[in-house]
C-alpha cells in the first residue's frame, strides 16, 4: 500500500468510516442542530468555532500540499461565527465536508516520492514538518476537536 493509500484510508475512516475509537466525524456533526452549534459551555469554544477551526486548518494543510509555504489559516486560526444562524451552520459543514473531499483527491494526487520531504516553511520554527507528518497531524487534529465537540454536545443537551 502506497503512502497515498494509507493517508486517504486513515483520513476517511476517521471522516466517515469506522475509527476503532468511537463515532466518526460526519456521524457526530449530522447529531448537532445550528442552536447547540452555538451554545456555549463555560469558557470553552462553541461547537460552531471548532467546526470552523477545523475547515480553516484543513485548508492550511490543502495549501501546503500544493507547495504554498506554511502559515496560519487564511481564514484565521479561530474565525468568528457571528450571530446564530441555521443556513450559515450547514454551509459550515458543508464546506468542512468539500475541503475534505478536496484534500483526499489532494492526497491521492500527490507524488508518492515526495512525502518524507519538509514543507515549506519560511517561519524560522523548529521542527520543519514533512508533507506525511502533516497530513498525519490534521488527522490527529480532526480525531481532537471531533472528540471536543463529542463532549460539548453531551454537556449541552445532556
Amino acid at each position: 500500500m502506497t503512502t497515498n493509500e494509507k493517508l486517504q484510508q486513515e483520513l476517511e475512516k476517521v471522516l466517515s468510516g469506522q475509527p476503532w475509537y468511537g463515532e466518526p466525524v460526519y456521524n457526530i456533526l449530522d447529531k448537532i442542530t445550528f442552536e447547540s452549534a452555538y451554545e456555549r459551555a463555560g469558557h470553552a469554544h462553541t461547537i460552531a468555532e471548532i467546526v470552523m477551526h477545523l475547515v480553516s486548518w484543513t485548508e492550511e494543510v490543502m495549501d501546503r500540499l500544493n507547495e504554498k509555504p506554511a502559515s496560519m489559516p487564511v481564514s484565521g486560526n479561530w474565525p468568528d461565527p457571528g450571530a446564530p444562524d441555521e443556513q450559515k451552520w450547514k454551509l459550515w459543514i458543508e464546506d468542512f465536508k468539500l475541503v475534505n473531499v478536496n484534500l483526499v483527491k489532494t492526497i491521492q494526487d500527490f507524488p508518492d516520492a515526495q512525502w518524507d520531504e519538509p514543507i515549506i516553511d519560511e517561519r524560522g520554527t523548529k521542527p520543519v514538518t514533512t508533507y506525511k507528518e502533516t497530513v498525519e497531524g490534521l488527522i490527529q487534529h480532526h480525531i481532537y476537536h471531533t472528540a471536543q465537540i463529542a463532549v460539548l454536545l453531551r454537556v449541552i443537551i445532556g
